[in-house]
């Protein structure tokens, strides 16, 4: 009797001391995560307080672990997110700290049917309710890629997006251009940059007076009223 109880302290005692070394050990590796985490610290510029705060927080719920375990993918999908961004520099500066440096696009044109909606040199739509520049207007349904191509043939041309009042898009991909001095140019579907040059040339000759509108839809015909 006294050999199976004196057992059965051993035994008891065993596991005493098993969950005591557990525990310890459970402590130690709590202890140790804490030490190995990192203050991370994120540094954004380049836009409004508000919008660099908004993005400096949803990126700030990335970082459940210290910057080595960054994923550059979704901080792309939050900068997506943002329109007003035309571009944007991200740099990781170990061990702690994430540098963001913003290029906010420049605004082109509004749309005709929200004043408040901006057309970006990026192509993308940007709502400020704050802007007052005097900037053309775009009619019309367009995505993205119109809208870059014709700037991009305007920027090549002698006409500058200062010199343009309104831009019409049409369904059939042809866009129509005032200018401010209320000269109306259609654009033929394609080799637009060749005949707004014609129409700059035309509008700047002496030959032709009080014109209000270039005609250039039709291949090799120009029609002036």
């Amino acid at each position: 009797m006294h050999r199976s109880t004196g057992k059965k302290n051993r035994i008891i005692i065993y596991l005493i001391w098993l969950f005591i070394l557990s525990t310890t050990s459970g402590k130690f590796a709590v202890s140790h995560n804490n030490y190995s985490s990192v203050d991370n610290k994120i540094s954004i510029k380049g836009l409004s307080n508000i919008e660099n705060l908004k993005i400096s927080n949803e990126i700030s719920n990335l970082l459940f672990k210290n910057i080595f375990f960054i994923d550059k993918q979704e901080i792309k999908k939050i900068m997506k997110k943002y329109n007003v961004i035309e571009e944007y520099n991200v740099k990781l500066i170990y061990p702690s700290t994430i540098s963001i440096k913003i290029k906010p696009t420049k605004y082109l044109a509004r749309i005709s049917k929200d004043d408040q909606l901006l057309v970006g040199t990026n192509g993308k739509l940007i709502k400020d309710k704050i802007n007052n520049e005097i900037l053309p207007y775009i009619f019309g349904d367009f995505n993205s890629k119109d809208f870059l191509t014709i700037k991009k043939n305007i920027d090549q041309s002698k006409f500058t997006f200062k010199e343009l009042k309104t831009l019409f898009f049409f369904k059939s991909n042809r866009w129509d251009i005032l200018t401010n001095n209320d000269i109306l140019i259609k654009l033929p579907l394609n080799n637009s940059l060749d005949s707004l040059n014609l129409a700059y040339k035309i509008i700047s000759s002496n030959d032709f007076e009080n014109i209000k509108i270039i005609d250039l839809r039709i291949k090799d015909h120009l029609i002036i009223k």
